[in-house]
Protein backbone atom coordinates (compact mmCIF):
# COMPACT_ATOMS: atom_id res chain seq x y z
CA UNK A 1 0.00 0.00 0.00
CA UNK A 2 2.98 2.31 0.40
CA UNK A 3 4.86 1.75 -2.53
CA UNK A 4 1.60 2.27 -4.50
CA UNK A 5 0.67 5.59 -2.58
CA UNK A 6 4.11 6.94 -3.57
CA UNK A 7 4.05 5.96 -6.98
CA UNK A 8 0.32 7.92 -6.97
CA UNK A 9 2.35 10.70 -5.09
CA UNK A 10 5.08 10.62 -7.96
CA UNK A 11 2.63 10.60 -10.55
CA UNK A 12 0.41 13.37 -9.49
CA UNK A 13 3.62 15.44 -8.89
CA UNK A 14 4.68 14.62 -13.02
CA UNK A 15 1.46 15.45 -14.35
CA UNK A 16 1.12 19.09 -12.09
CA UNK A 17 4.72 19.40 -13.78
CA UNK A 18 3.85 18.59 -17.23
CA UNK A 19 0.87 20.53 -17.20
CA UNK A 20 2.61 23.56 -15.50
CA UNK A 21 5.41 22.78 -18.25
CA UNK A 22 3.27 23.25 -20.66
CA UNK A 23 1.31 26.39 -19.61
CA UNK A 24 4.97 27.84 -19.65
CA UNK A 25 5.69 27.12 -23.52
CA UNK A 26 2.06 28.44 -24.12
CA UNK A 27 3.21 31.64 -21.80
CA UNK A 28 5.85 32.85 -23.55
CA UNK A 29 4.10 31.79 -26.82
CA UNK A 30 0.92 34.23 -25.88
CA UNK A 31 -1.54 31.55 -26.84
CA UNK A 32 -4.84 31.85 -25.56
CA UNK A 33 -5.99 28.66 -24.16
CA UNK A 34 -4.03 28.85 -20.71
CA UNK A 35 -5.23 31.49 -17.95
CA UNK A 36 -2.41 33.95 -18.16
CA UNK A 37 0.56 34.92 -21.01
CA UNK A 38 3.72 37.07 -20.35
CA UNK A 39 1.67 39.90 -22.00
CA UNK A 40 -1.67 39.35 -20.78
CA UNK A 41 -2.62 39.09 -17.11
CA UNK A 42 -2.69 41.85 -14.05
CA UNK A 43 -3.50 44.76 -15.78
CA UNK A 44 -3.34 48.54 -14.95
CA UNK A 45 -0.47 48.55 -12.57
CA UNK A 46 1.83 51.33 -12.14
CA UNK A 47 5.65 50.37 -13.79
CA UNK A 48 7.65 49.99 -11.07
CA UNK A 49 4.78 48.40 -9.29
CA UNK A 50 4.38 45.85 -11.70
CA UNK A 51 8.13 45.18 -12.46
CA UNK A 52 8.57 44.81 -8.48
CA UNK A 53 6.34 42.00 -8.30
CA UNK A 54 7.75 40.10 -11.51
CA UNK A 55 11.25 40.50 -9.97
CA UNK A 56 9.64 39.12 -6.89
CA UNK A 57 8.42 36.35 -8.31
CA UNK A 58 11.31 35.37 -10.65
CA UNK A 59 13.42 35.35 -6.94
CA UNK A 60 11.06 33.49 -5.19
CA UNK A 61 10.95 30.82 -7.72
CA UNK A 62 14.77 30.59 -8.83
CA UNK A 63 15.34 30.38 -4.77
CA UNK A 64 12.44 27.77 -4.09
CA UNK A 65 14.57 25.84 -6.85
CA UNK A 66 18.12 26.89 -5.95
CA UNK A 67 17.46 25.75 -1.92
CA UNK A 68 15.89 22.50 -2.54
CA UNK A 69 18.38 21.25 -5.06
CA UNK A 70 21.37 21.59 -2.81
CA UNK A 71 23.10 18.09 -1.14
CA UNK A 72 22.52 20.05 2.46
CA UNK A 73 18.90 20.61 1.79
CA UNK A 74 18.35 17.25 0.96
CA UNK A 75 19.75 15.73 3.80
CA UNK A 76 17.82 17.84 6.13
CA UNK A 77 14.68 17.06 4.39
CA UNK A 78 14.72 13.24 3.77
CA UNK A 79 14.83 13.22 7.75
CA UNK A 80 11.10 14.46 7.12
CA UNK A 81 10.40 12.88 3.66
CA UNK A 82 11.11 9.90 2.45
CA UNK A 83 14.08 9.96 0.22
CA UNK A 84 12.39 7.95 -2.60
CA UNK A 85 9.70 10.57 -2.48
CA UNK A 86 12.46 13.42 -2.59
CA UNK A 87 12.49 14.21 -5.85
CA UNK A 88 9.03 13.92 -6.98
CA UNK A 89 8.72 16.74 -3.66
CA UNK A 90 10.50 18.91 -5.25
CA UNK A 91 9.27 18.49 -8.74
CA UNK A 92 5.88 19.48 -7.14
CA UNK A 93 7.42 22.55 -5.37
CA UNK A 94 8.77 23.64 -8.35
CA UNK A 95 5.99 23.74 -10.61
CA UNK A 96 3.59 25.23 -7.83
CA UNK A 97 5.94 27.92 -7.52
CA UNK A 98 6.02 28.46 -11.46
CA UNK A 99 2.41 28.23 -11.86
CA UNK A 100 2.58 31.04 -8.79
CA UNK A 101 5.09 33.02 -10.80
CA UNK A 102 2.72 32.96 -14.32
CA UNK A 103 -0.61 33.54 -12.65
CA UNK A 104 0.36 36.59 -10.91
CA UNK A 105 2.63 37.79 -13.87
CA UNK A 106 2.17 41.77 -14.28
CA UNK A 107 2.65 42.27 -18.06
CA UNK A 108 4.46 45.63 -18.79
CA UNK A 109 4.11 47.49 -22.00
CA UNK A 110 6.44 48.27 -24.38
CA UNK A 111 7.90 47.06 -27.57
CA UNK A 112 11.13 45.73 -27.87
CA UNK A 113 10.88 44.19 -31.38
CA UNK A 114 8.02 43.27 -33.38
CA UNK A 115 9.03 41.08 -36.59
CA UNK A 116 5.08 39.28 -36.66
CA UNK A 117 4.25 39.41 -40.14
CA UNK A 118 7.85 38.84 -41.57
CA UNK A 119 10.15 36.59 -42.81
CA UNK A 120 11.52 36.05 -39.31
CA UNK A 121 8.29 35.38 -37.74
CA UNK A 122 8.36 31.41 -38.96
CA UNK A 123 12.56 31.43 -38.30
CA UNK A 124 11.88 32.39 -34.74
CA UNK A 125 9.20 30.12 -33.97
CA UNK A 126 10.94 27.45 -35.72
CA UNK A 127 14.17 28.04 -33.26
CA UNK A 128 11.29 28.39 -30.75
CA UNK A 129 10.34 25.18 -30.76
CA UNK A 130 13.97 23.83 -31.20
CA UNK A 131 15.34 25.46 -27.84
CA UNK A 132 11.76 23.75 -26.28
CA UNK A 133 13.15 20.19 -28.00
CA UNK A 134 16.89 20.56 -27.20
CA UNK A 135 15.51 21.35 -23.46
CA UNK A 136 12.69 17.64 -23.90
CA UNK A 137 15.30 15.39 -25.36
CA UNK A 138 17.97 16.61 -22.67
CA UNK A 139 15.53 14.71 -20.01
CA UNK A 140 15.54 11.60 -21.78
CA UNK A 141 19.19 11.47 -22.63
CA UNK A 142 20.04 11.72 -18.48
CA UNK A 143 17.06 9.80 -17.17
CA UNK A 144 13.79 12.06 -17.94
CA UNK A 145 11.73 9.37 -14.93
CA UNK A 146 14.69 9.60 -12.63
CA UNK A 147 15.08 14.02 -13.29
CA UNK A 148 11.39 14.05 -12.03
CA UNK A 149 10.97 11.81 -9.83
CA UNK A 150 9.29 8.63 -10.87
CA UNK A 151 12.23 5.78 -10.58
CA UNK A 152 12.43 6.85 -7.02
CA UNK A 153 8.93 6.54 -6.25
CA UNK A 154 8.68 3.47 -8.26
CA UNK A 155 11.44 2.08 -5.99
CA UNK A 156 9.89 3.35 -2.81
CA UNK A 157 10.71 0.70 -0.17
CA UNK A 158 12.89 -1.11 -2.07
CA UNK A 159 16.67 -1.24 -1.04
CA UNK A 160 18.75 1.53 -2.75
CA UNK A 161 21.76 0.66 -4.93
CA UNK A 162 23.14 3.86 -6.69
CA UNK A 163 26.07 2.17 -7.74
CA UNK A 164 29.03 4.49 -8.11
CA UNK A 165 28.66 7.61 -9.72
CA UNK A 166 29.42 7.47 -13.63
CA UNK A 167 29.88 10.93 -15.67
CA UNK A 168 28.19 10.35 -18.88
CA UNK A 169 28.47 12.45 -22.00
CA UNK A 170 25.39 11.55 -24.50
CA UNK A 171 24.93 13.58 -27.34
CA UNK A 172 24.44 17.08 -26.81
CA UNK A 173 25.96 16.65 -23.69
CA UNK A 174 29.20 16.15 -25.21
CA UNK A 175 29.07 19.97 -26.29
CA UNK A 176 27.82 22.00 -23.98
CA UNK A 177 27.23 20.83 -20.14
CA UNK A 178 23.72 21.96 -19.80
CA UNK A 179 22.18 21.35 -22.68
CA UNK A 180 18.90 21.41 -20.19
CA UNK A 181 19.45 25.77 -19.93
CA UNK A 182 20.77 26.05 -23.12
CA UNK A 183 16.97 24.98 -24.10
CA UNK A 184 15.64 26.94 -22.08
CA UNK A 185 17.84 30.41 -23.21
CA UNK A 186 16.90 29.26 -27.04
CA UNK A 187 13.13 29.37 -26.01
CA UNK A 188 12.86 32.64 -24.24
CA UNK A 189 14.82 34.94 -26.78
CA UNK A 190 12.83 33.29 -30.02
CA UNK A 191 9.61 34.95 -30.13
CA UNK A 192 8.77 37.16 -32.94
CA UNK A 193 7.28 39.68 -30.68
CA UNK A 194 9.38 40.89 -27.51
CA UNK A 195 7.47 43.63 -25.28
CA UNK A 196 9.22 44.51 -22.06
CA UNK A 197 7.39 42.61 -19.69
CA UNK A 198 8.60 39.77 -22.10
CA UNK A 199 12.03 40.87 -21.82
CA UNK A 200 12.29 41.29 -17.84
CA UNK A 201 10.99 38.02 -17.90
CA UNK A 202 13.83 36.12 -19.90
CA UNK A 203 16.42 38.62 -18.58
CA UNK A 204 15.58 37.44 -14.53
CA UNK A 205 14.77 33.96 -15.81
CA UNK A 206 18.53 34.15 -17.78
CA UNK A 207 19.97 35.51 -14.70
CA UNK A 208 18.74 32.69 -12.62
CA UNK A 209 20.08 30.32 -14.89
CA UNK A 210 23.70 31.45 -14.49
CA UNK A 211 23.50 31.31 -10.72
CA UNK A 212 22.10 27.75 -10.95
CA UNK A 213 24.42 26.43 -13.40
CA UNK A 214 26.89 27.97 -10.91
CA UNK A 215 25.92 25.94 -7.82
CA UNK A 216 24.99 22.63 -9.75
CA UNK A 217 28.39 22.74 -10.82
CA UNK A 218 30.03 23.19 -7.58
CA UNK A 219 27.59 20.36 -6.64
CA UNK A 220 28.48 17.75 -9.56
CA UNK A 221 32.21 18.74 -9.22
CA UNK A 222 31.91 17.32 -5.25
CA UNK A 223 30.24 14.59 -6.32
CA UNK A 224 32.43 13.31 -9.39
CA UNK A 225 35.51 15.01 -8.67
CA UNK A 226 38.03 14.86 -11.24
CA UNK A 227 35.85 13.15 -13.76
CA UNK A 228 34.00 17.02 -13.73
CA UNK A 229 37.00 18.86 -14.26
CA UNK A 230 37.85 16.93 -16.85
CA UNK A 231 35.02 17.31 -18.67
CA UNK A 232 34.37 21.11 -17.67
CA UNK A 233 38.14 21.59 -19.66
CA UNK A 234 36.70 19.87 -22.62
CA UNK A 235 33.45 21.07 -22.79
CA UNK A 236 31.62 24.62 -22.70
CA UNK A 237 29.01 25.61 -20.46
CA UNK A 238 26.22 26.65 -22.44
CA UNK A 239 27.87 27.28 -26.09
CA UNK A 240 30.32 24.63 -27.77
CA UNK A 241 33.74 25.85 -26.89
CA UNK A 242 32.60 28.30 -24.90
CA UNK A 243 32.81 28.55 -20.74
CA UNK A 244 35.47 26.09 -20.60
CA UNK A 245 37.01 25.59 -17.08
CA UNK A 246 40.96 25.01 -16.58
CA UNK A 247 42.00 22.29 -14.47
CA UNK A 248 42.81 22.94 -11.13
CA UNK A 249 46.26 22.78 -10.07
CA UNK A 250 47.51 20.75 -7.64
Amino acid sequence: MQRTLAVAYGLVAYLIFFATFLWLVAFLAGLPFVPTTVDDGVNGQPLAQAMVVDLALIALFGLQHSVMARPRFKAAWTRIVPSSLERSTYVLAASLMLALLLWFWHPIEGTVWDVRGTAAEPVLWTVFAIGWAVLFISTWLINHFELFGLKQSWNHGRPADPGPAKLREPMFYRYVRHPLYLGFSIAFWSVPFMSIGHLLFVIGMQVYILIGIAHEERDLRAHFGSAYDDYSARVGKLLPGIGRRARPTA
